[in-house]
């Protein structure tokens, strides 16, 4: 059996871990608070994040990082993605010299505008071959619960990449391959972001028309920033980038939509975030990916626009307004 760490036991997290368990490898799954761990074990169920949802006998919860990255052959972060820096600070020393980290994290780092593969990598000191990241239309409840739904792993290293897809090949769960870290990695980033503007539509009452052209025209930002970087205009239409930004937008189980959502409802930003228990990415990577545009020269309407509503107090019923009277353009 393959050795298993996953480092973070939120929603994702533990989804994965149960991935991972079902497809034949033994899991340790990391929880930060002891107490938490302690419930996971006794009970084979995540009682905070993913109540109602057993988990396989293969996965054993702890709270010690080192128990945890024991032996493990795959290491899986699955910690929000401002905090990554300073977890991977601390647990660096303890990983094995051997093994893939894959990441599923979903954002871009405030300050300096670095993907989470390139924190990995800068904190770590792995090589290229040894860092992937998965991305796709994840929802974790869904496949927790073994609801059909496909993914994607990439990683520079075509081999690394179809070993981590053997480990989490499950008849629920079917990881596809790709090479392109940087377009995978993007896309998942600024879905998030542009799930908070349909939420931020929807929540101002707004319909499918509206809901549709935010999707399609995401997805031409994503795309644009994409290519400066280095990414494959094909990557964002594949899973990675629509069919991850399509599900984000679209379901009530998306915390950035539902996050948009109750501001375009009227709530602060304060309520909001008392009112939220998980993280919405979107809400701090907002302001890293304008960063990262505006550093290439790209222009990204949509998520200026959510920087505007989440950090600088403009009210959402004026987003819409101002990225609709933008200047007439071809498509």
């Amino acid at each position: 059996m393959t050795r298993a760490a996953v480092l973070g036991a939120g929603s994702w997290g533990t989804t994965f871990a149960k991935v991972l368990a079902d497809a034949g490898c033994e899991v340790a799954l990391h929880a930060r608070r002891p107490e938490l761990a302690k419930r996971i074990t006794e009970d084979g169920e995540n009682p905070d994040y993913l109540p109602g949802i057993r988990l396989p006998d293969a996965v054993r919860a702890t709270a010690d990082p080192a128990e945890a990255l024991l032996d493990a052959e795959v290491v899986v972060l699955a910690v929000p993605s401002q905090s990554l820096r300073g977890n991977l600070e601390e647990w660096t020393p303890l990983l094995p010299r051997e093994a893939a980290l894959l990441s599923l994290m979903k954002g871009i780092e405030l300050g300096t505008t670095k993907r989470m593969s390139e924190v990995i990598r800068e904190v770590t000191g792995r090589g290229p071959d040894r860092v992937a990241a998965l991305s796709g239309p994840n929802l974790a409840r869904e496949i927790a619960e073994e609801q059909p739904a496909a993914t994607v792993i990439a990683c520079p290293d075509p081999d690394r990449a179809a070993a981590l897809q053997t480990v989490c090949h499950t008849k629920y769960f079917r990881p596809y391959t790709n090479v392109d870290l940087i377009g995978c990695e993007l896309g998942g980033a600024v879905k998030n972001v542009i799930a908070l503007a349909v939420g931020i539509a929807e929540g101002l009452g707004f319909g499918d028309n509206t809901r549709a052209s935010l999707i399609t025209r995401g997805l031409a930002e994503t795309a644009r920033l994409g290519l400066v970087l280095g990414a494959e205009l094909t990557t964002f239409a594949g899973l990675a980038g629509l069919g991850d930004l399509v599900a984000t937008c679209s379901s009530p189980l998306s915390r950035n939509r539902t996050f948009g959502e109750k501001l375009g409802r009227g709530m602060s930003m304060e309520q909001v975030v008392a009112s939220t228990r998980q993280t919405a990415e979107g809400v701090k990577s907002c302001r890293s990916i304008l960063d990262l545009a505006r550093a290439h020269g790209v222009e990204v309407p949509i998520a200026e626009a959510v920087v505007r509503v989440c950090h600088e107090g403009e009210e959402p019923a004026r987003m819409v307004g101002e990225i609709m009277s933008r200047e007439a353009k071809p498509e």
